[in-house]
């Protein structure tokens, strides 16, 4: 996939200086979503946005991220090009250091963008990693990417998608949101908790089945009882499950698949 954007490159002491156009975008994305999110959010991850403690009228300085997720769970965020390979992806995972990319999105594409920027990443994944459990199951992740083949990396992804990114958790309070995919998009936080998507109890194997597209609506999430369960795949179970899906093959696609494609 081409991107249209470039990455901001840090300076001699590491500060990353935007616009004023571009912190006024962060903060028209903020605040929408801090609204958006009202009694949709996970605790866990609330918990993390008020430690963080992000500013809402400009774009927070990667160190400053740093200075919280470190000492709560040992990860950081580091800078990266607007699009990476998955062998650097892995790489940086493995080495619990999550990749931000320094750019933000234009005003015409606040409400999607297929790339992550540095809203979608900070607001949406950051404030998770605080949690030992996620931030665990992430760097757990990472650590089975890097040895994984590219076949195999294939089926990784669905795990991550459905989990990481389009997450939803069961709680006492009812279904609440976890994956940054959607606690960063303004459409999805209606559309996941709307009734219209099929909901699914998190289960290892239907995962790794189950075909997705980046550009759509999801029309399925997968909802976990606890984070814990996270927390309690081993890496043995995880490529095990990963060996029997792909024996198995994908369930047909709940979406259509445009001609000459092939559903992820």
């Amino acid at each position: 996939m081409a991107t249209c954007y470039t990455a901001h490159q840090p300076d001699a002491d590491g500060v990353i200086h935007y616009s004023n156009e571009e912190h006024g975008t962060w903060q028209i994305l903020i605040e929408r979503q801090f609204a958006a999110l009202d009694g949709k959010g996970c605790n866990e991850y609330l918990a993390g946005l008020d430690r963080l403690g992000l500013p809402r009228d400009r774009i927070p300085q990667l160190a400053e991220i740093n200075a919280v997720l470190q000492p709560a769970t040992g990860w950081s965020v580091a800078a990266v090009p607007a699009l990476i390979s998955f062998d650097r992806f892995f790489a940086l995972l493995a080495n619990r250091q999550f990749p931000v990319a320094t750019f933000i999105r234009r005003r015409d594409e606040l409400d999607y963008l297929q790339e992550p920027d540095i809203f979608h990443e900070i607001f949406g994944h950051c404030a998770m990693l605080t949690n030992p459990a996620f931030a665990h199951f992430t760097h757990l992740y990472g650590q089975l990417g890097q040895q994984a083949s590219k076949e195999q990396r294939v089926f990784l992804a669905r795990l991550y998608w459905f989990t990481v990114e389009f997450g939803l958790l069961a709680t006492p309070d009812g279904l609440r949101i976890y994956g940054g995919g959607i606690l960063s998009s303004i459409g999805e936080t209606a559309y996941a908790l709307s009734g219209k998507p099929l909901l699914q109890p998190f289960d290892l194997l239907t995962v790794l089945r189950t075909p997705y597209r980046i550009d759509i609506m999801q029309p399925t999430y997968f909802v976990l009882s606890s984070l814990d369960h996270l927390y309690q795949l081993t890496g043995e179970e995880i490529m095990a499950a990963l060996a029997e899906a792909s024996r198995l093959g994908l369930y047909p696609p709940r979406f259509e698949v445009a001609s000459g494609k092939q559903a992820s």
